[in-house]
């Protein structure tokens, strides 16, 4: 089986029964109250547009690495509540950081601004709601899997610790905490990463040992997944990433980037690139001058070349591990998109 028919399977799968689970909550809203189906419908656009559902493709590829044979099932609707998950979290993220744009289109809260008269507080109180909806969403999927009680418990488990760390790493985010690292692990590597790897594991029952090598595995790959995210939020193509140029930047985030140029960058340099940062009314013109500064100071080069130092330490961490060959193969495939390719 090919690299790229697998990832086809994972996608067609998880696609398909999410657009059947929202084809019922349409049918469950409109009995509750007419007007919910527009939180629905709001949370379906979003999910159903551009996700490259690599967090379920981690997730199986975790599955398959424990148990190379056992039905997918169990694990396509776990893939399904994560991504339903990341919908509830994006509602959110995007409305906090003023976000008008996700994957190509409307952010959530910018969506339903403008079906409602274009009236901002209604817009955000809206997608509030459509965030703690699409958790909701989330997880009545997570909670129909079926199987033995300590399994599900212990799915359940993991589950609960990726929305409880990704949670604390938003509030770190927000606060705009001096440990970036941390902020990162719980924010994106917790959700993005190691939690679709143990949710796989814990589906399939795996053995401490094997959790312990997924762990091992993940733990370097989630660090250089937000590096990377760090690189494409200053230097992606929007028609990739699904967002603005600059938003880094005009949300004054404090990523991997701005902590290189804190070293690297010249007492001059760093003036323009602090002038920069938080400003809504940045000019185009400033964020291309403050892009070319993180490029010339060394910031972007010595980025790079953690994600490729942590990519080679999460592959070297599966040499020798006590996983099935074809989970082995899909793990190695995956970490190549999440930390090199455009996602």
């Amino acid at each position: 089986m090919t690299e790229g028919s697998w990832l086809q399977e994972v996608r067609s799968l998880i696609d398909a029964r999410l657009a059947s689970y929202f084809a019922g909550e349409r049918e469950q809203a409109a009995a509750l109250s007419p007007e919910g189906v527009a939180l629905v419908d709001a949370i379906a656009t979003l999910t159903m547009r551009g996700g490259k559902r690599l967090r379920p493709a981690l997730l199986v590829a975790a599955f398959r690495a424990v148990t190379d044979d056992a039905p997918l099932d169990d694990a396509i609707e776990a893939g399904a509540a994560l991504e339903l998950l990341q919908s509830y979290l994006l509602i959110h993220d995007d409305w906090m950081d003023h976000d008008e744009e996700r994957r190509g289109g409307p952010s959530v809260h910018a969506a339903l601004r403008e079906a409602n008269g274009q009236d901002a507080h209604l817009g955000a109180s809206l997608a509030v709601l459509a965030g703690n909806l699409a958790s909701a969403h989330a997880w009545e999927l997570l909670t129909r899997i079926g199987g033995p009680e300590p399994r599900l418990r212990d799915v359940i488990d993991v589950f609960l610790a990726i929305h409880r760390e990704v949670v604390l790493g938003q509030q770190l985010d927000l606060l705009a905490t001096g440990d970036v690292s941390l902020m990162q692990r719980l924010k994106t590597g917790s959700y993005t990463v190691r939690g679709p790897l143990a949710l796989g594991a814990a589906l399939a029952g795996a053995s401490q040992a094997q959790r312990e090598a997924l762990d091992a595995f993940g733990a370097p790959l989630g660090e250089a997944f937000q590096l990377r995210d760090d690189l494409l939020g200053t230097f992606g193509d929007p028609a990739v990433t699904g967002k603005p140029v600059g938003s880094d930047l005009r949300a004054a985030k404090r990523t991997a980037l701005i902590l290189a140029a804190e070293e690297l960058a010249s007492p001059a340099e760093l003036e323009r690139i602090r002038a920069v940062l938080g400003r809504a009314d940045v000019t185009e013109g400033e964020l291309a001058g403050v892009t070319e500064l993180l490029s010339a100071c060394g910031a972007r080069v010595s980025v790079e070349s953690r994600v490729n130092a942590l990519l080679a330490e999460a592959k070297a961490s599966l040499e020798g591990a006590p996983l099935a060959p074809l989970g082995v193969a899909m793990l190695v495939a995956l970490a190549d998109r999440l930390a090199i390719r455009d996602r």
